[in-house]
């Protein structure tokens, strides 16, 4: 079995865990690696190894967080200590759009990377001592939800893992949505694992989208598929993209399998003319 064929079969067995069950940072590494086999992902696991241990030793040393911090404002503390302070992670404001953004592998070559990136690797900061943490899926930038005594922060790992405040989520959902926007129960919803890794992914799809590169988009939304396979939006993108590029035989098997799991009557009509129109181009 070559390289690329190993991690294929690790991300298809991924797609059988449950949510819970899924490594989030060894996942994202996992994807990044199909682009660079031949690299190994060694030597980024030591380093996902070395910070769970600068966050164990933090958790320890009190006066790595501000006096008089105690409980939850010290755990961020520590968090924004460790992933900003001295593993100097922040985001990349200047190439925001540049696809190595989304690669977990490159984002920890170069410490920087799209909010959704950074964000997986402060969840696995925190999860490494037991800590509780999910994405959150807030309108237009991804955030993190820690939480302790009862207690919950949100904080922005773009911006050095600062804690977000309500006014400061009111103001970014206004420069979002709109002035007239107020914050709303759905803009705290918390985004799972597996959910978490199809944002990561689905930035690096829209932009070759946006650059015309159907093919490696096509590829993309494969590997969506390999860790969300019953996620029956992805069969349907699947099929349009194949069928865009040529790849008729793909797009039909992505078709089926759309209309075996959809149960959206408008799009399953949709997609039944559309995979007809296919078969009369494959006589």
């Amino acid at each position: 079995m070559t390289v690329t064929a190993a991690i294929e079969a690790d991300l298809q067995r991924i797609g059988t865990l449950p949510d819970a069950a899924i490594d989030l940072a060894e996942t994202a590494l996992a994807l990044a690696a199909l682009d660079r086999p031949e690299t190994g992902r060694h030597g980024y696991q030591a380093h996902l190894a070395a910070i769970a241990d600068s966050m164990r030793l933090a958790a320890i040393l009190p006066d790595l967080a501000e006096p008089g911090q105690t409980g939850l404002a010290a755990r961020c503390r520590v968090l924004a200590d460790v992933m900003t302070g001295e593993f100097a992670y922040r985001g990349d404001r200047i190439n925001y759009d540049d696809l190595q953004n989304a690669d977990l592998m490159r984002v920890i070559d170069r410490r920087q990377g799209l909010p959704v990136a950074l964000a997986i690797l402060y969840i696995h900061a925190a999860r490494s001592q037991g800590w509780t943490i999910e994405g959150v899926n807030f309108p237009g930038h991804f955030v993190i939800r820690l939480f302790h005594d009862g207690k919950a922060a949100i904080l922005d790992p773009f911006d050095g893992g600062r804690v977000l405040e309500t006014g400061d989520l009111r103001q970014r959902l206004k420069s979002v949505i709109g002035d007239e926007a107020e914050l709303q129960p759905s803009h705290y919803a918390a985004i799972g694992n597996r959910e978490t890794l199809l944002r990561l992914v689905n930035n690096i799809k829209v932009r070759l989208i946006q650059d015309g590169d159907l093919p490696r988009a096509a590829t993309m939304v494969e590997r969506m598929l390999m860790i969300a396979p019953e996620t029956v939006a992805l069969w349907r993108e699947s099929g349009l993209i194949h069928s865009r590029i040529g790849n008729l035989m793909t797009a039909r098997k992505a078709f089926n399998r759309f209309l075996e799991l959809s149960d959206n009557e408008t799009q399953r009509h949709q997609v039944a003319r559309l995979l007809q129109e296919l078969m009369q181009r494959l006589q």
